[in-house]
């Protein structure tokens, strides 16, 4: 086994690594200041960005759920990675080669993160090898017959998995993946006689992480023989958790970021269809239905863009129907507007671009309508309206959706459009949403099943879990009857707080400029906010650090447990300055400016000393006066460096 990998290849890995590329795999990030960058959290759920990185010093930050770390932390709280396992995915992707030593930090014994995905990488060239194969002819068959030629499989990366029981395993166990590894891969299925295929005569699509590693595997059926279900995934893995799975988004998530628009589609061959008709920004789930975490995988890439777009196609048939209501009732955790683009005659965006071509899937996306309005009309398509009883739960049915309507400008028009659909007078439609909207979007027949603004859902229109929508919502980041974490957002709102916050930020993130010197005072100046003095006293501590690469962990190590989350945030917050030229000065400037408030209360006090004496001619008086002049050439001393 590998031993414990060089401390000093672990700093240099971390020093080569661009934070802001790393984690802009996973987030959309826009700029935030001086070397800062902000987005959406990864950790929890939010409305406002509330995630903060700062490349340079190679640190992040969640004002709003506190998590924070460096480039290994974030890999190893996205990927579920160990310390090691970050570290050799970060050296993989600089093209680092890591040394071992002897003795130390062991692998524990079984799988792991690293030989799972290796072992899916492996699999997918199988598969890919395997259609242009002889037997390979029957997946070449099935996707030219969906109109997809050589190079679209290639740039999608289909495969064949052959008829065999074990062709994949052997040649698996050929390259030194081990049998254990393979069924914890999803690879394999075991029964009696050990493990054997689990993908056999199906055409194979990989489905792929946002950094673009295989993390698993959907395969469609081709043989009249298979007895197994059509479409057929990888299970529930280490790596691969199919809820939070979005298949083509590695290709997708670029374009989605860009143009704020997500295409939701319901198989593999839809999003083919869609980005070979020029829809870049398709994305399908993977043997599951859409749901909340889908949800917050595509916020976090196109952010909280209230003119951004989520566009879903569905079936025209009643289990598309049901899909659409399924998608509804979590439309309200969206900032983004959602829409829902049905095709003529029941085509899918595969059938639609095999039958009409590319122009008509484009067209498709242009023909959308909103999803509540689709959900409205397909609740009332339930009854029979020409009857009393069947206008009376149509409206019962109905009224819930008007009432959970995001934009309240829009409702009035919808309940108007929902008496002329049901036949009956406004002023009936409008006592049901008013009913709709007290009872929290609880109607009978309502599809959403209480998500208004009263249930379970409601803490998301309140601007995040727990109505939090930043540093200090309400009920703070670890929710409503827990005390909030200590961060920036509890220090008083006094001008004299602010000076202090803001030259200890300057005194982390700038230290080198401000000079150990400067610095060395300003770690003994006065600061009235208690919260604000414990982090002082740390950087005093740590001041041999200054102008290391070790610095602001130094600083940390000396700050008290309770305090971290408030260092934290004060090494990410953007400083007010946003010209990076003048950031050196602003730094100084506002250190000085902690300093000359100390001088300025030092010489009030000498001068009151000197009215209770009142005699000038004093000694003590004379001694006062002395002190005073050095005190102003101190003070113009500080401003004239």
């Amino acid at each position: 086994m590998a031993g414990r990998i060089r401390a000093s290849d672990i700093e240099e890995v971390k020093r080569r690594t661009n934070l802001g590329d790393l984690v802009g795999d996973y987030v959309t990030l826009k700029n935030g200041g001086i070397d800062s960058m902000k987005g959406l959290c990864p950790f929890h759920d939010e409305r406002s960005p509330s995630f903060h990185v700062r490349p340079a010093l190679g640190y992040y930050h969640c004002f709003g759920c506190g998590e924070s770390g460096d480039a290994f932390t974030f890999l190893q709280r996205m990927d579920h990675l160990t310390f090691a396992e970050s570290v050799e995915r970060l050296a993989a992707r600089i093209h680092y080669v890591l040394t071992y030593e002897e003795g130390g930090y062991q692998r524990e014994d079984g799988p792991n993160r690293a030989r799972l995905l290796a072992a899916n990488q492996a699999a997918a060239a199988f598969y890919v090898e395997q259609l242009a194969s002889e037997e390979g002819g029957a997946g070449r068959a099935f996707l030219e017959q969906r109109g997809f030629d050589p190079a679209a499989a290639e740039r999608f990366g289909v495969g064949y998995a052959p008829r065999g029981w074990n062709g994949l395993t052997d040649h698996l166990k050929a390259q030194g993946f081990t049998p254990a590894e393979l069924a914890q891969a999803g690879l394999v299925s075991e029964g009696q006689r050990g493990v054997y295929d689990r993908f056999r005569g199906r055409v194979v699509w990989p489905i792929r992480d946002t950094s673009g590693q295989t993390i698993g595997f959907g395969a469609r059926k081709l043989y009249e023989d298979d007895n197994g279900p059509k479409y057929l995934n990888t299970p529930e893995t280490p790596v691969y958790h199919k809820s939070q799975v979005l298949y083509g988004l590695d290709l997708a998530k670029r374009a989605i970021s860009r143009g704020k628009r997500a295409v939701v589609v319901e198989g593999y061959t839809d999003v083919m269809a869609c980005h070979l008709a020029g829809i870049d920004t398709a994305v399908a789930t993977c043997g599951t239905a859409f749901g909340k975490e889908h949800i917050s995988v595509l916020r976090r890439i196109m952010g909280d863009d209230t003119a951004a777009e989520v566009i879903f196609t569905f079936d025209p048939d009643e289990a598309g129907q049901k899909a659409a209501l399924r998608a509804f009732s979590e439309e309200k955790r969206f900032t983004a507007q959602t829409y829902v683009a049905v095709a003529p005659e029941g085509y899918d965006p595969c059938d639609l671009r095999l039958h009409r071509g590319d122009e008509a899937v484009r067209e498709l996306f242009t023909r959308k309508q909103p999803l509540f309005e689709f959900a409205l009309r397909q609740a009332v398509s339930r009854f029979d309206l020409n009857s009393v009883e069947g206008r009376v739960s149509a409206l019962r049915a109905s009224a819930p959706i008007v009432a959970e309507i995001k934009d309240p400008s829009l409702r009035p028009g919808y309940a108007r459009e929902l008496a002329r659909m049901l036949g009956v007078d406004l002023a009936e439609v409008q006592h049901a949403v008013r009913s709709a909207e007290r009872s929290g979007g609880r109607g009978p027949g309502g599809p959403n099943g209480g998500n208004g603004p009263n249930g379970p859902h409601a803490d998301f229109d309140a601007g995040g879990p727990s109505g939090q929508s930043g540093p200090g919502g309400p009920g703070g980041p670890a929710g409503p009857g827990a005390p909030p974490a200590l961060g920036i957002a509890a220090l008083r709102n006094l001008p004299t707080t602010r000076l202090e916050r803001d030259a200890l930020m300057a005194m982390l993130q700038q230290g080198e400029a401000i000079g150990a010197e400067l610095l060395q005072q300003a770690a003994t100046a006065q600061v009235m906010e208690p919260n604000l003095r414990i982090v002082r006293d740390a950087i005093a501590a740590a001041l041999p650090a200054l102008g290391t690469p070790e610095w602001l962990e130094t600083v940390s190590a000396a700050t008290p447990e309770t305090h971290r989350g408030l260092f934290r945030e004060l090494t990410v917050l953007p400083m007010p300055e946003r010209r990076a030229e003048q950031l050196p000065v602003y730094a100084r400037d506002v250190v000085v400016s902690l300093l000359d408030r100390d001088l300025v209360g030092l010489k009030q006090e000498l001068l009151a000393r000197m009215q209770r004496i009142g005699d000038p001619s004093d000694p003590g008086s004379r001694r006062l006066q002395e002190q005073l002049v050095a005190l102003e050439a101190a003070r113009r001393g500080l401003r004239e460096e």
